[in-house]
């Protein structure tokens, strides 16, 4: 089955986002359209201030747009009022974070389990659930460690299984290989590309680390807050001027 006659997953349509301070404007992201569909890994690049964390953090249901709309599985997110996005964000999403964001009193276990419970699955439904991804995810014999105890790659797994644990359809990644060596940054995109095309799930990771690319169904190049043709030779020296 092709992409284009898979499930949309992720849709933004004409969607533009301004930040206004006082007289001032800004457009963050202006009129962007995409469909992205499951089990398709997508990485949006740019350089610093081309409306990256904005596209996310709109694509998370976190932030609304100032114009457009946003479709996540079906659901259209910007005609839902407050009350009902964080139930949208539980169901359908999954967010992998730079700087992991494991809560360091709680083992790895224990931190996917938590996701669990804020649905209402507890006790041996949510621990089995959560040996399961960690398993999956290569950290079986360090579920009892404590994130103090794991090394950079390992609570990126970790991360990785929690954002996994409430089966969403989409995950997204802030700069999922940042703090990583380069093995370690392509293991973490593997198992990505792994949760997509085995698991059914649709990836969107934002990234400046250009040894990824490869690894994805698409590269788009976000910069003006626009999504821009961009040849390998002005990706090379726009991410390291």
């Amino acid at each position: 089955m092709s992409i284009t006659a898979r499930r949309p997953v992720l849709e933004f349509d004409d969607v533009t986002k301004v930040y206004t301070t006082g007289d001032l404007s800004v457009a963050a992201l202006q009129n962007i359209s995409l469909t992205v569909a499951e089990r398709e890994v997508i990485v949006v690049m740019g350089p610093s201030g081309a409306g990256k964390t904005t596209f996310l953090t709109i694509a998370g249901a976190l932030m609304r747009p100032t114009s457009g709309r946003v479709v996540i599985s079906g659901t259209d997110v910007t005609a839902l009022d407050e009350r009902r996005l964080p139930k949208v964000r539980q169901e359908k999403i999954g967010f992998i974070f730079q700087s992991f964001n494991l809560l360091e009193a709680l083992s790895a276990l224990q931190n996917v389990e938590l996701v669990m419970e804020t649905r209402g699955v507890t006790g041996r439904g949510a621990k089995a659930r959560a040996q399961e991804l960690l398993s999956m995810v290569g950290i079986d014999r360090q579920r009892n460690n404590l994130p103090k105890q794991l090394s950079g790659g390992q609570k990126q797994r970790v991360a990785i299984a929690r954002a996994l644990a409430n089966n969403p359809d989409l995950v997204l990644a802030d700069e999922p290989t940042a703090n990583l060596d380069s093995q370690r940054g392509r293991e973490i995109m593997e198992l990505l590309r792994m949760v997509a095309k085995e698991l059914g799930k649709t990836v969107v990771a934002v990234s400046h680390d250009l040894r990824i690319r490869e690894l994805a169904d698409r590269v788009l190049w976000l910069e003006d807050g626009q999504f821009r043709d961009i040849s390998d030779e002005q990706v090379h020296k726009s991410l390291h001027d």
